[in-house]
Parts: structure tokens; C-alpha cells; sequence
């Protein structure tokens, strides 16, 4: 076996499965028992969309996605602050 053929092989996997993931994260987001649970959710969801973009980066062989994926965790670390801050507002007016 060539070592490309298992780069290939290896990058194809991990796609995969952090798309598998990606899955139960999505479940999890809708169905999760409360709100911290569904802003984790949404977290490793943004976490595991930028992996998936750096192995594509890594298969493709196109460096410039890794530029891509930096400016997609600055995007996705913004909406979790800003989905933090709205629960908590959300939960300060409840009590």
C-alpha cells in the first residue's frame, strides 16, 4: 500500500467519523435536558465542523482552508459567547 492510498484512507475515516458526531451533537442540541447541555452541543458541533475543514485542508491538499477554519472558530467561539450570555439573561429574569 502507497502512503498516499493511506493518507487517503485515514483523512476518509476521520471525515466520517466527525460527521457521525456531528450527528449526535445535532440530537443532543435539539433534545438536550437543559440549556448548558445544548450550548456544549452547539460548542463541539462549531469544534468538530472546524476539524472537518482542516483533514479536508489535509486530503485536498489546499492550505489555504487552514485560513478558513481560524477565521470559522473566531465566528464560532463569538456565537457561543453570545448564546451564553442570552441564556444567562434569560435565566437571571426567570428567578
Amino acid at each position: 500500500m502507497k502512503t498516499e492510498t493511506a493518507y487517503t484512507i485515514l483523512y476518509v475515516a476521520a471525515i466520517t467519523w466527525m460527521t457521525l458526531l456531528m450527528g449526535v451533537m445535532l440530537v443532543r442540541s435539539v433534545k438536550g435536558p437543559g440549556a448548558t447541555n445544548r450550548l456544549i452541543a452547539v460548542n463541539m458541533s462549531g469544534t468538530l465542523v472546524n476539524g472537518v475543514i482542516l483533514v479536508l485542508s489535509g486530503l485536498l491538499d489546499e492550505r489555504w482552508l487552514g485560513d478558513v477554519a481560524l477565521i470559522y472558530t473566531m465566528i464560532s467561539f463569538a456565537t457561543v459567547l453570545i448564546l451564553t450570555r442570552v441564556t444567562l439573561q434569560a435565566s437571571a429574569a426567570k428567578a
